[in-house]
Formats: structure tokens, C-alpha cells, sequence
């Protein structure tokens, strides 16, 4: 092969090699198919809990007399897990510990018919104490003035005024310091039962619950 030739193959090899590395973008043509995009799925619709199994319900059952640990778990066997509870003596006391209080009370009747999604409420005291005729109403300030609050607890007496109100509780009997106010009873008040209440600070006097105001 002579020189000249051989010039002309490599050439023709390198043009190949560029137009192989560099191509050319071609227009679409008219009849060629347009590019299909992926269809957009819409997620299908996942029906609630309370579409897919209706809220049953049941008879409540009586829960009164027993322990109120106890009736928390009958409660729940029979399928009720909204579930709370409150002091019947109006204390305000927290049931921290379950098993050391009693159901004097229920806020749905027993044998009463209600979905088992139905908030049951217990009312109680403590296992040494005794049930009230009627679980104690919390006192409220009406219409601007002072509730007669002597015999509450602290507790239940600071929460029967606007949270802005400035309260001080002292011992009546030997000085010592109101520390759970759930545990005191107001021995006295000012302002007087019926006072109108414009913002003025409160006090109280108080002992606790087992002992006689002086």
C-alpha cells in the first residue's frame, strides 16, 4: 500500500472514530413516536380504622366497691381503654398509685349500652376512707366573686380562682409550710364568701385534713 493510500485510510478511521464520540442530536421527526412518560399512580385510599371495624358496643359494667386498680383492668378486658379517674371527696388528689384507692362512683351507669370507645370516669377515695353520698362538685368563682372555700382543700380552692390571682396559705395551727395543698383544708378566707373579686390578692389559713381548725 502506498503512502497516499495509507493516508486516506487513516483519515477515513479518524472521521469515524470523531462522529462515533461526538453525535450529532437529531430533531424528532414527525412520524416518529413520541416518548411515553410513566403513568402517575394515585396512591389508593386507605380506608380509617373506624371505616374498616365499627366501635362495638357494650353494657358497662358495675365497677363500684371494687379496687380501682381492678376495675381499670375489668374495664379494659371488656374492652373500654379510655379510662380516668378523680377524687370523690373533692380533694383534687392525684391516684398515683391505683391500688390504694376504691371506685365510689362512675360516670356511666352500669348496665348502660355505649360504644366501648366511651371515656369511663371513676370516682375515689382512698381505701381507709368512706365513699361520699356524692362525689364533692368543685367550687367556682361565679359572676365575679368570692366562693366560700373553708373546709376545701388548698388545692381545689387556689383552682377555684383566676390563675393570675396572688394566693397565700398559711398554717393556722403551728407554722409549718402548705407544701401539698391536696392534703390542707381552709380554715379561713379573705375576702369573705360573695366578695367581688377585681384582682385582689387572696389568703388563707389552713390545717391539715385530719386535724381541727382553731
Amino acid at each position: 500500500m502506498n503512502t497516499r493510500t495509507l493516508s486516506v485510510a487513516l483519515a477515513c478511521i479518524a472521521t469515524a472514530t470523531l462522529v462515533g464520540c461526538n453525535p450529532v442530536a437529531t430533531e424528532p421527526t414527525p412520524d416518529a413516536p413520541a416518548a411515553t412518560q410513566p403513568a402517575t399512580e394515585t396512591p389508593a385510599t386507605t380506608p380509617s380504622k373506624a371505616e374498616e371495624e365499627p366501635v362495638e358496643p357494650k353494657a358497662v359494667p358495675n365497677f363500684v366497691g371494687m379496687g380501682l386498680q381492678s376495675a381499670q383492668d375489668a374495664a379494659q378486658k371488656e374492652g373500654f381503654y379510655a379510662l380516668t379517674s378523680h377524687d370523690s371527696a373533692g380533694r383534687g388528689r392525684t391516684q398515683a398509685f391505683d391500688r390504694n384507692w376504691k371506685v365510689c362512683s362512675q360516670n356511666m351507669a352500669a348496665g348502660k349500652t355505649v360504644p366501648t370507645d366511651t371515656t369511663l370516669d371513676f370516682g375515689a377515695v382512698k381505701l381507709e376512707e368512706d365513699c361520699p353520698a356524692d362525689d364533692a362538685k368543685a367550687p367556682e368563682a361565679a359572676d365575679g366573686k368570692m366562693p366560700s372555700l373553708v373546709g376545701k382543700s388548698v388545692k381545689v380552692a387556689r383552682k377555684a380562682l383566676d390563675s393570675s390571682t396572688s394566693v397565700t396559705v398559711t398554717d393556722a395551727a403551728q407554722g409549718r409550710m402548705v407544701l401539698m395543698e391536696s392534703n390542707w383544708q381552709v380554715c379561713t378566707q379573705s375576702p369573705s364568701p360573695g366578695a367581688a373579686l377585681n384582682g385582689q390578692p387572696v389568703e388563707f389559713t389552713a390545717v391539715k385534713f385530719e386535724e381541727d381548725c382553731p
